[in-house]
């Protein structure tokens, strides 16, 4: 049987070349927190999840510093009892990325998003976007805009 383009790009991803992955993250590092990418890293995972090459979708990398998901300890002012820190952020890595590029880029509506990397410091995702007022996209009967929004 013969193997498909997705089932090639998938098994490369399984196992990158860890020094490649390794120099791309020191430039993700540095980089700004929300970059434009041109194409996805794991096309197999973006095709997966709705992206196409074409005009009205963009892809965004998203740089998400790990840890700190615990409420700050109050320092003065309650009672011994109030002072527990047990209660933890209830949003994963993920959800945050998708949230702060919202943020940032009102006209898109994010479509979804994945991990493409992380480090001692870092969770890196790409999130797909859609932007609602282009032409091609209105046209487009395979993406439901209404689901995004709901």
């Amino acid at each position: 049987m013969v193997k498909g383009l997705a089932y090639y790009l998938r098994l490369a991803f399984r196992k990158p070349d860890k020094e490649t992955l390794k120099e791309r993250m020191i430039g993700w590092r540095h980089s700004d927190a929300i970059t434009v990418v041109e194409k996805p890293l794991r096309l197999d995972r973006a095709r997966a999840l709705g992206y196409r090459d074409k005009k009205g979708f963009v892809v965004l990398r998203v740089r998400v510093i790990r840890g700190g998901h615990k409420k700050p300890r109050p320092n003065k002012g309650r009672r011994s009892k109030r002072l527990t820190n047990k209660k933890t952020l209830k949003m994963s890595y993920q959800w945050i990325a998708e949230n702060r590029v919202s943020k940032s880029y009102k006209n898109l509506e994010v479509l979804s998003s994945y991990q493409i990397g992380k480090d001692g410091q870092h969770y890196f995702y790409e999130v797909i976007c859609v932007d609602p007022s282009k032409a091609e996209i209105k046209k487009d009967k395979k993406i439901n805009l209404n689901k995004i929004r709901n």
